[in-house]
This record gives structure tokens, sequence and C-alpha cells, in this order.
């Protein structure tokens, strides 16, 4: 539409057509999204026009690497909820109220992210402690009780989301640590399901903090799959949960939830934006994103975590029937226990026989038409464990789009069978 000269005519028309092409879009699962993505997104393609390379993602759900793709029906809830504003803590509501119902759980937020989840459930945690208004944090916090206990492993960047909000974290190893660690200032436990280390397990850590009559957080960020997963942690007894929106739950990459106990999950909301004197301001989550989050947990319970993971399977062995004559080739398949719960295929190989790295590859395949991104845990050691070393390709097949298991067979290939072309 031509922007100088919009009427009333031109805008209805271009509602009309949009409504229309919303109405006759099909649902389709997730083995044929992309191939539908042209039709939604009909129109000029800003990708192209602002000079950004789209790429393949054998990667994963990485922030850097924009996380997921949402279905079309999380798309397409996306674009109908942009047609009309409505008063957003209405929305915010009815959409908490839902989610909850849905996965099991007395109230439910949609933040602007996990991040942002983790900083709400601060802020009602340290509300809830003290009695405070959402105008007093992070100001007023400091001479009062501001301490949330962290085990050491656990620490990580993501703790400026509640540093941010004026707490002081404490750290402990041991679980007789962890014990003595309680005192008249504590607010919150944070546990982050993701880490490696740490002495303490997860139902332990619960247990005592309920013990002292003190609320658990626990950072499930990237633990969907399985989506039981949505409930079994609340069903354990935390009192909140965060997980990332735009990872396994495929809804939009700039949306979370924030999960549990009605009491904290309500405080959380009003330290939450439109409220314009309380942290959570700045971390605005538009009506499409809300939206867009509860299409998300729709299209989410319709799906099985068998069939998922069986066309995920599926693209593995495109991948490693093509690399199998490579010399000194072994593929295997390594599933996570916790975060990214799917297949990752490991090629552990000899790069002195084959003439080539899987750091070269990498960078290889990111120079190629498409662009290809490997998991980031190619060429490394450490983040799979033993399974991952220098010597080892990793790449993750569940966010590939019909057709791009070949094209990374292919490409993953040549790399290794031509490395001087």
């Amino acid at each position: 539409m031509n922007q100088s000269r919009v009427t009333r005519r031109n805008f209805l028309r271009w509602s009309q057509s949009a409504l229309g092409l919303l109405g006759v879009l099909p649902a389709i699962g997730i083995e044929t999204a992309a191939a539908t993505v042209p039709s939604i997104a009909a129109g000029d393609d800003y990708y192209a026009k602002l000079g950004v390379e789209k790429i393949i993602n054998a990667a994963g759900t990485y922030t850097y690497l924009t996380a997921a793709l949402m279905p079309p029906q999380v798309q397409r809830a996306v674009a109908q909820a942009a047609l009309h504003p409505v008063r957003l803590k209405d929305l915010q509501r009815a959409s908490g109220e839902y989610i909850a119902k849905k996965l099991r759980c007395e109230g439910a937020v949609v933040t602007s992210g996990a991040s942002a989840a983790l900083t709400l459930a601060t802020a009602a945690c340290i509300q809830a402690a003290n009695g405070l208004e959402p105008n007093q944090i992070p100001e007023d916090v400091a001479g009062l009780k501001h301490e949330v206990i962290v085990q050491k492993a656990h620490r990580y960047e993501y703790d400026h989301a509640m540093l941010i909000c004026g707490v002081r974290i404490v750290e402990v190893v041991t679980l007789e640590d962890y014990k003595r660690a309680f005192g008249p200032k504590t607010v919150m436990t944070n546990f982050f399901n993701s880490a490696e280390g740490g002495e303490i397990d997860r139902q332990t850590w619960l247990d005592i903090a309920h013990q002292h009559g003190v609320p658990c957080h626990i950072d499930a960020a990237a633990d969907m799959p399985p989506i039981e997963n949505l409930w079994k942690y609340t069903g354990m007894g935390y009192d909140l949960v965060c997980f990332s929106g735009g990872k396994g739950i495929r809804g939009p990459q700039n949306a979370g939830l924030l999960l549990g106990k009605k009491q904290l999950t309500d405080l959380a909301v009003a330290n939450n934006n439109p409220n314009s004197d309380a942290v959570g301001r700045g971390m605005k989550v538009a009506k499409e994103q809300i939206v867009g989050m509860v299409a998300a947990i729709d299209w989410l319970l319709e799906q099985s975590d068998e069939a998922n993971e069986a066309e995920y399977m599926r693209r593995v062995d495109i991948i490693k029937a093509q690399v199998k004559d490579v010399p000194t080739m072994k593929a295997t398949v390594h599933v996570p226990e916790i975060a990214n719960r799917v297949p990752h295929l490991m090629l552990t190989y000899d790069p002195v026989v084959v003439g080539v790295s899987p750091k070269q590859v990498m960078e290889r395949l990111k120079q190629q038409r498409p662009s290809i991104e490997l998991n980031p845990a190619t060429g490394t050691s450490g983040r799979f464990g033993s399974l991952s070393t220098e010597n080892t390709i990793v790449i993750g097949t569940w966010m590939l789009q019909p057709g791009e298991a070949e094209i990374v067979a292919r490409q993953v290939r040549a790399a290794l069978l031509h490395p001087k072309l």
C-alpha cells in the first residue's frame, strides 16, 4: 500500500483481503510449517529488503538464531490479534486464566521472555515477603528482606534478571550450606534446571525451601519437550516456574511464561507492564505476543512428543546416510536428559584422516547459500559430556524445515569428502 496515500477505502480493502487470507489458510502440522510461510507472509520480503541473510537452523532454539519458527496456526493468531486494539490488562488477565487452566496450575502470566519471567518472579517474592508496593522495587529493597539463595553451580548470566530487583544472591554448595543460608532476609530460592552441576537435586532443593517457608522458583526456560514439563514442576510444588515461549513451545520469540501459585503470579502481574511504576515496565509483551502464546499452548497440546521425535529422527537418518562412507566416521544420537531434550546427531571422526576439522566444516557451511548454522557444541568438548569433542560435528534437527535435512546432508558430505573445494 502506498503510505503517502492511505485512505479509509484503501485500508478497508486491505483489511478485507488480509482477513480473507487468514480465513482460507489450512491448519497444518509441524512438518509442513515452512511450506506455507510464503502464503501467510505475502507481501514484501523485509529480510531481503534489509539485506539480512536467511539461514538453515541445524543448531537448535538458540536466541542468537532467533529461536523457533511459529507454526502456521500461531502465525495466524498473531496476525489476527494485530487487527484490533484491546485493553491490555483484560487480555493479560484472560490469557493467564486460560493458560493456567490448560497447564494445570493456579496462575499464569505471559511475559516478554523467560528472563523477564525471572525478574517478575523475583519482584513478586520481594513484594510478598515485605508487603511493598511495586514502585518501591528496587529502591527500597536493600534494607529489607532481599536475599535469594542459589547453588554456586547454578550461577549464570541470567542472575541479572534477579539483581535488577535489588536482591543479594547467596551462594551455597553443599546441603548443609543450603540449610544454614536461610535467614530473616531470605525471600526466594532459584534452581536452574539446565545446570550440569550442583550437589542438591531438584526435589531436595524444593523441600528444604518449603521447610523454611520460602517460595522456590525453577528456571525451566529450555525444558520443553517433553510437553508434560509444562505442568510437572508446578505439580511437584514449585511456587514459580519460568519457560521460554519461543523455544520448544513454538510461540513468539519475545514471549515467555511464568507459572505457579496464584498469589505470586498476581503479584508478578502487578510488577509487569503496562504499570509504569514497576520494574517490569520495560518488559513489554504486546497483544500479538500474548495471543501468540495462547495459540502456541493450544497448538502444543495437540502435538505428540513421540511423533515429533520420530520426525526429528527421520531427519537424522537422512544426514547419517550421506556421511556413512566418510573415513573413520562414527555417527551416534544423543538426547539430553534436561533442556533441548531432542535428538542431536553427533558425527565424530579423525580430522587428520579426513583433512578438515569440525570447526572448519562449521565455517564452510556458514558460507554456503543458503547459510547453515550447526550446533555451537561442534568442535568443542564438554557441552554434551564425552560425546562431544574437538572432533565432533553436532547437528540439531528439530528446527529444520521441510527439505532442509537433505540440504544439510549434502553440504556436510561435500565438506567432509571434498575439503579442498
